[in-house]
Order: structure tokens, then C-alpha cells, then sequence
């Protein structure tokens, strides 16, 4: 994992895995999809029509910068609002 994360004085849940337009992405129950993406450096969430990233900017739901999609239900979710759930599948262009 990268060295982002805040590691004293802090209580984890266990090691889960999601992965991100095909890659792997260990991270903790209780985190959001966003803390997860954020914390293994990829800091793309979405892709513009000019085909430019776009990265986080509010974190707290209110901009649509984190859009990504979860392949199992293909619904588009703010990343900075959704738990992180071991297995789960997402993709940051469509």
C-alpha cells in the first residue's frame, strides 16, 4: 500500500481487495472507494469529453469529480460516497 494513508492512531477493519479498471487495489473495510483509489496513487477517476482525467475535488459528494462506474450493477456512484466491499469491480471510463 502507499505511504498516503495515516497510519498512527488509527483503527482499520480488515485488508479487502477491489479492483480498478483491471487492477488490483488492497484496501480496508470502512473505506470509501475514493480512500482506496487515493491511498494506491490512482488519482483518475473519470475522464472528460476532451479525454482529460479528472481527479478528486470535494470528497464529500457534492461536485460529481469522483464519478466512477461499478461494473456489476453498471450504475455511475461517487466514489467519495461508496464503501469499498471486497470484490467489488469498478471503472473509471466507460
Amino acid at each position: 500500500m502507499s505511504a498516503t494513508r495515516i497510519s498512527q492512531g488509527v483503527t482499520r477493519g480488515g485488508p479487502i481487495e477491489i479492483t480498478v479498471d483491471g487492477t488490483p487495489i488492497t484496501c480496508f473495510a470502512g473505506e470509501t472507494v475514493a480512500a482506496a483509489m487515493l491511498a494506491a496513487d490512482h488519482a483518475v477517476f473519470r475522464v472528460d469529453t476532451r479525454g482529460q482525467g479528472r481527479g478528486m475535488f470535494c470528497n464529500m459528494g457534492v461536485c460529481s469529480e469522483c464519478l466512477v462506474t461499478l461494473i456489476a450493477s453498471g450504475r455511475r456512484v461517487r466514489a467519495c460516497l461508496v464503501e469499498a466491499r471486497d470484490g467489488m469491480e469498478v471503472a473509471t471510463r466507460d
